[in-house]
């Protein structure tokens, strides 16, 4: 099995709760609304198994987000050795 092909659903939910909270804040400044946007965007491509590209997260991610998709990469790291192991 391709472990890279898998979509990481931690990000997938974070992605996915942003995009449920677009439809609930239109009153959000331009920026926000644009940030939102990008997010939901990415969010598409990888439900349809498309990549995106870690820069891309971290312009769109704010610092603590970015941290945590860099910390669960590094959980799926230890995962995927563990398994070669076997």
């Amino acid at each position: 099995m391709d472990m890279q092909k898998q979509p990481n659903t931690k990000l997938l939910a974070l992605l996915k709760s942003k995009k449920a909270k677009t439809r609930k804040l239109s009153g959000l400044s331009k920026t926000k609304q644009n940030r939102l946007a990008k997010l939901n965007g990415m969010l598409d491509e990888l439900r349809h198994g498309e990549n995106v590209q870690n820069r891309q997260l971290q312009t769109w991610l704010s610092e603590d987000e970015w941290a945590q998709v860099d910390i669960e990469w590094q959980e799926q790291l230890e995962i995927r050795e563990e398994l070669d192991a076997r």
